[in-house]
C-alpha cells in the first residue's frame, strides 16, 4: 500500500507542475470533458508463485475480454479514467511435489478457474501532438475482486483474497473527427493475492497456502466518443 501512495504522490507532483505551466486557454471550458470507450482487451498474466508444502509455480491462462472505460477531463491535459471489465482465467500449478500423498514429485495440479473483476482508476496526462494524434500516460490504483471460483476436480476448494494493486499505462487516441476516435492502450497492473487451497479430500487436514503474483499486461484496442 505504501508503494501505491508513493507512486500516486509522484504522479500528482509531476502533473501539478504541468497544470501550473498550462496556458490560460487550457483553463477555459472550451473542450469536451467526458469521453467513453469500448475496447477489446488482451489480458496476459506475468505470473509467479510461492507455494507452500507442495512447491512448484503457477500458470494462469491468457484471456480476451470486452471492456468499457470512462474518462473525465479536469483540464485539456489532466484526466481521470475508470476501466470496467471482468475476465476468467484457468489456473494450475506447475512442477509441484505431491509424492507425500502418492502422486508424482513433478506434476501440475489443476486448480480450476476464477473470475477477476479489476476496476482500475488512473490519473492521466494527455499530450496534443496535433489535432489528430493525442498520446497520453497515466498511473493509478486497482482493486481486484475474485469471484465465481471453480476449484476443478482435484482439490476441495480454492480461496483467493481480494487485493489492491497499482497500474501504469500508455496509449493514444487517433481522432476521426471532433467527436469520434480510435484508441490504443497498454496497461501494466502489479497485483498479488494470497491463495489458500483446501486439499483435505487428498489428505486429512491438508491446506496449501500460496502467495501469487499475477501482474497482468492489458493490451486494448477500440473506439471512443467525446461528449
Amino acid at each position: 500500500m505504501k508503494k501505491i501512495v508513493l507512486a500516486l504522490t509522484g504522479v500528482a507532483l509531476l502533473l501539478s507542475g504541468s497544470v501550473i505551466a498550462q496556458d490560460n486557454n487550457d483553463k477555459t471550458p472550451d473542450f469536451k470533458k467526458w469521453q467513453v470507450r469500448v475496447r477489446g482487451v488482451g489480458v496476459v498474466p506475468d505470473e509467479s508463485a510461492d507455494i507452500g508444502i507442495i512447491g512448484g509455480d503457477v500458470d494462469i491462462s491468457t484471456a480476451l475480454i470486452p471492456e468499457v472505460d470512462f474518462t473525465y477531463f479536469f483540464t485539456k491535459n489532466i484526466a481521470a479514467e475508470l476501466i470496467l471489465g471482468t475476465t476468467k482465467h484457468d489456473v494450475h500449478t506447475t512442477g509441484s511435489d505431491i509424492s507425500a500423498i502418492g502422486g508424482s514429485s513433478n506434476t501440475n495440479v489443476d486448480l480450476g478457474s476464477v473470475y477477476l473483476l479489476p476496476p482500475t482508476l488512473t490519473l492521466q496526462y494527455h499530450f496534443y501532438a496535433n489535432e489528430t494524434f493525442k498520446p497520453y500516460v497515466g498511473a493509478g490504483v486497482n482493486y481486484t475482486i475474485f469471484y465465481s471460483v471453480d476449484e476443478g476436480s482435484t482439490v476441495r476448494d480454492v480461496e483467493y483474497d481480494n487485493a489492491f494493486g497499482y497500474a501504469f499505462q500508455v496509449g493514444f487516441d487517433l481522432m476521426l473527427n471532433d467527436k469520434f476516435f480510435i484508441n490504443m492502450d497498454v496497461k501494466k497492473i502489479f497485483l498479488s493475492t494470497d491463495v489458500t487451497v483446501d486439499g483435505s479430500n487428498l489428505a486429512e487436514g491438508l491446506s496449501i497456502p500460496a502467495k501469487v503474483d499475477i501482474n497482468p499486461l492489458l493490451v486494448g484496442f477500440g473506439v471512443g466518443m467525446k461528449f
